[in-house]
């Protein structure tokens, strides 16, 4: 089980973004220890303007790690990738299907 940290603040989206990438990315079962940065000044100032803020057991920091391939490396240098997630995460999307034509019939028009 992968343990780590996340520095957050009631209400915050992007730690909640953050929170579901780490478990989409993990390569094993995270445990999140969510740390509230408003109830110690310490912490407010600290983390206050870069949250969210994941650390891992060795206090390792990873803060505004948002994009993908950040979080990927973050995660790889420790081991706790899943490569197959990344490479889905940051394929483009499929090709939408062609739409059918429309064709007439007694006068009416119909959507295939």
């Amino acid at each position: 089980m992968i343990q780590l940290w996340l520095y957050t603040t009631l209400g915050c989206h992007l730690c909640a973004q953050l929170e579901a990438l780490v478990h989409t990315l993990a390569n094993d079962e995270v445990a999140l220890r969510h740390i509230e940065i408003s109830e110690d000044d310490d912490l407010l100032a600290r983390y206050g303007v870069r949250i969210p803020v994941l650390a891992d057991a060795e206090d390792v920091e990873l803060d505004r790690g948002l994009d993908p391939m950040r979080l990927g490396e973050w995660l790889r240098a420790r081991g706790w990738l899943d490569e197959t997630a990344l490479e889905a995460l940051l394929a483009p999307p499929p090709a939408p299907k062609p739409a059918k034509p429309a064709f007439e019939h007694n006068g009416r028009r119909y959507l295939s």
